[in-house]
C-alpha cells in the first residue's frame, strides 16, 4: 500500500469519524468503501475536536469574567450540541432498557423507545451534574482543554473495542449495520485514547487507564448479561461512563 493511499485512508476514516460522531456542518464527502467499522479507530480525533469546542467555549466564558460554574454549563452545552446528545441518548435508553425490563426482548424493546423515563432521566441527569461539577474545578481553560481532550479521546477510544469483542445483540439497529470492527482498528483506538490520557500526568493517565479497563470488562459483562451483546446505545452508555471517570480524575490531576 502506498504512503499516499494510507494517508488518504488516514483522513477519510477521520472524516467519517467527524461526521458520525458529531453534528458538526461538514461538506458532503465521498468515503467510498470505508465504513464506520474501519473508521472507527479514529474516534477519539473526533473527541478532540468536540474537547476543543467545549474548552474554547469555557475559555471565552472566563475571559469575559464569567464564574467557573457557568462557564463549565456553558461548554458542556456546547459539546452535547456539537454531537447532537448522541452518547447522552445511549446513556439514558441503556439505564430506562436494564433498568425496567425483566427479560432481553423487553428491554431492548424499552431501549428502542424514544421516550425516557426515570431510569434514563436520573441517569442523564446525573451524567450532566457529574461532568459539570469536575469541569468546573478548572480556573483556565488550557486545564480545561486539557481534561476534556483526555476524557473525550480516552472513552471514545474503546468504542471499537467494545464492539469487536461483543456481538450484536440484535439483527437491526444501528451498531448491527456498523460492520465488523478488526482486532488491529480496536487497538488502534486504544492506543490513541490511552496517548491522550498522558495529558494528565503518568500516575494519573495510569490511573485513568486501569479505571478504564475495569469499566470496560464490567460493562462488557453486564451487556451479555442483560441483552447478550452490543448495541449503539450501549456504546454511547460505555463512552459516558469512560468521559466521566476520567473528567473525576482530571479534576484531581490538574487542579
Amino acid at each position: 500500500m502506498s504512503t499516499t493511499s494510507a494517508s488518504g485512508k488516514m483522513a477519510t476514516d477521520i472524516a467519517l469519524s467527524l461526521v458520525f460522531f458529531t453534528r458538526l456542518p461538514l461538506p458532503v464527502l465521498d468515503f467510498g468503501d470505508r465504513k464506520l467499522a474501519d473508521a472507527i479507530w479514529a474516534a477519539p480525533v473526533a473527541g478532540v475536536v468536540v474537547a476543543v469546542i467545549g474548552a474554547a467555549v469555557f475559555t471565552l466564558a472566563t475571559s469575559l469574567g464569567v464564574a467557573s460554574g457557568p462557564a463549565a454549563a456553558l461548554a458542556l452545552a456546547a459539546m452535547i450540541l456539537s454531537t447532537g446528545s448522541l452518547h447522552e441518548d445511549g446513556f439514558s435508553d441503556i439505564a430506562d432498557g436494564f433498568g425496567g425490563g425483566r427479560t432481553p426482548e423487553r428491554k431492548l424493546e424499552i431501549m428502542h423507545d424514544s421516550r425516557i423515563g426515570a431510569y434514563g432521566a436520573s441517569a442523564l441527569g446525573l451524567s450532566i451534574l457529574i461532568r459539570w461539577s469536575a469541569l468546573a474545578e478548572f480556573s483556565n481553560g488550557w486545564s480545561a482543554l486539557l481534561a476534556l481532550a483526555a476524557a473525550h479521546a480516552a472513552s471514545r477510544g474503546l468504542l471499537g473495542a467494545f464492539l469487536h469483542w461483543l456481538p450484536s445483540a440484535t439483527a437491526e439497529g444501528l451498531s448491527s449495520r456498523v460492520g465488523t470492527v478488526s482486532l488491529g482498528t480496536a487497538q488502534a483506538g486504544i492506543i490513541l485514547g490511552a496517548i491522550a490520557l498522558l495529558v494528565l500526568g503518568v500516575g494519573s493517565a495510569i490511573a485513568a487507564a486501569v479505571l478504564l479497563a475495569l469499566i470496560f470488562h464490567g460493562f462488557r459483562k453486564l451487556c451479555l448479561r442483560q441483552i447478550g451483546g452490543h448495541t449503539g446505545d450501549a456504546a454511547g452508555a460505555l463512552q459516558q461512563l469512560c468521559e466521566i471517570t476520567v473528567l473525576i480524575i482530571a479534576s484531581v490531576a490538574l487542579t
